[in-house]
């Protein structure tokens, strides 16, 4: 193994070996550095393990409904233990299918904790002892950590965030839930399927506060019917926790403070990069207002040959978003022309039943933007398809520019929006008007025909409604 490259990346998550893999079909002798698993968090303790354990949730809710559909099942119960332990073993098969491309692309790994120590040079600790690497180029892709509450430490026994949730030591009986964005939502959403009494906690006015505010209205009506406690505009006091659960301290929004019993806390209140111990302040690189790192639409910092994608970035924080970034890192650094990243035209998407999926502006971030827009909605109920297989919760919304028929932004919530949502992504990305998705013939019978119906009722030509 060289200890010169063209490119070294810090880091393998979904932005980092994915640059990596670019970065070596355009012609870069490249290496990677990781300190724990090919794959990174997304891989291996994020993504992809929680939608595993969310379709074993779903599928547990659907057999407790097999008589909506006809059939009949006595005695179900779920195995948490194993429900887990599928759960990692997807991580696993992932993880190793890294490994293989790794491989493939001639891409050298060393495992171990990677310093910039000066422009081009990168010094790892490794289970060897210190290895000096040098490049051209660097990318950082270290990601991020879950951001701790001051009070509410994480132990993995009763106060847990993320990791300790997708791999839990007990089943709990009472969960509380403190912070309603994806992270939050989606394990809350997975607990209550499995059986937990389970409460949310979030400061601001509603859940999933980056989403359209009717999105969030809807979701937290059908979390309530599911059997949730949902409380906005309150916040969690204080934390006191022993071998027999939890007191919190929780003032609602009227400015009372009740102190409440819970078997275990998720801690989802955000995420902080991994950038400090990385050699960043002796190189200057500068961060941005919330000590991300700062970039351009290329991936370029303040410092001439390092680039930086992913979490360690401004957001949002999803990993097709870092994916992304790292074709462009790498294509800029060989010299190629790529298109600038363009955040308005990443779609977000949030696995909880229902689920939640969402690209461009709000109807409220357009109006403040200045735009007169156009806004059609069509609800799953209507949909022949959505009818047939009993999810008729939900419904799918767009906002276009009333003077161009720009489309804006599209917002859904309801079974399967998350693999919907692409269609509206492309279209967006093509600069498409109301005109091209208007004369786009739908397939029937599919869930797809709402993305249509709704662009035909924002000009008052819906059909099925």
């Amino acid at each position: 193994m060289s200890n010169t490259y063209d490119l070294i990346v810090l880091g393998s998550g979904p932005g980092g070996y994915v640059a990596a893999i670019r970065a070596s079909q355009l012609g870069l002798k490249t290496a990677i550095v990781e300190r724990e698993n090919l794959g990174g968090i997304c891989l291996n303790w994020g993504c992809i393990p929680t939608k595993a354990l969310l379709r074993s949730a779903e599928v547990f809710h659907q057999m407790k409904h097999a008589a909506d559909y006809g059939l009949a099942a006595e005695n179900i119960t779920a195995d948490l233990d194993a429900v887990v332990k599928r759960s990692r073993g997807v991580a696993k098969q992932l993880n190793q299918g890294v490994t293989g491309l790794m491989k493939k692309n001639k891409i050298d790994v060393v495992m171990g904790d990677g310093t910039i120590t000066a422009p081009g040079k990168i010094s790892v600790k490794t289970d060897k002892g210190e290895q000096a690497l040098e490049a051209k180029n660097i990318i950082i892709a270290t990601g991020a950590r879950a951001r701790d509450l001051p009070f509410a430490k994480a132990d993995g026994k009763r106060i847990w965030t993320y990791r300790t949730a997708m791999t839990p030591p007990e089943m709990p009986s009472k969960l509380l839930v403190i912070g309603s964005g994806a992270i939050g939502i989606e394990f809350a959403s997975f607990y209550n399927d499995m059986g937990a009494d389970v409460t949310v906690v979030e400061m601001l006015d509603r859940i999933v506060p980056v989403e359209d505010e009717e999105i969030s209205k809807f979701l937290e009506k059908s979390l309530k019917k599911q059997g949730m406690t949902i409380m906005t505009k309150a916040g969690v006091k204080s934390i006191k926790s022993d071998d027999k659960g939890v007191k919190a301290e929780i003032e609602d929004s009227k400015g009372n403070v009740e102190t409440h019993d819970f078997s275990h806390v998720i801690v989802a209140v955000g995420i902080q990069p991994n950038i400090e111990t990385i050699g960043l302040d002796q190189l200057g690189v500068q961060p941005d207002e919330r000590y991300h790192i700062k970039t351009d639409a290329y991936c370029r910092t303040n410092i001439e040959g390092i680039y930086a994608i992913g979490d360690c970035t401004a957001g949002p924080w999803l990993a097709h978003k870092a994916s992304h970034e790292g074709v462009i890192a790498a294509e800029t650094i060989a010299g190629g022309h790529p298109h600038p990243m363009d955040v308005n035209n990443i779609p977000g998407c949030t696995y909880c039943h229902p689920q939640i999926a969402s690209v461009g502006l709000t109807e409220a971030k357009a109006k403040d933007a200045g735009y007169d827009i156009k806004v059609g909605k069509f609800p799953f109920i209507g949909n022949g398809k959505a009818i047939a297989l009993g999810e008729t919760e939900g419904f799918i919304k767009t906002v276009f520019d009333a003077k161009t028929g720009e489309l804006l932004g599209a917002h859904m919530i309801g079974a399967e929006v998350t693999e919907l949502i692409q269609g509206y992504a492309v279209g967006k990305t093509l600069e498409t008007t109301e005109a091209e998705l208007m004369n786009t013939v739908f397939p029937h019978p599919t869930l797809s025909e709402m993305m249509h119906e709704s662009v035909l009722d924002a000009y008052e030509r819906v059909l099925h409604m």
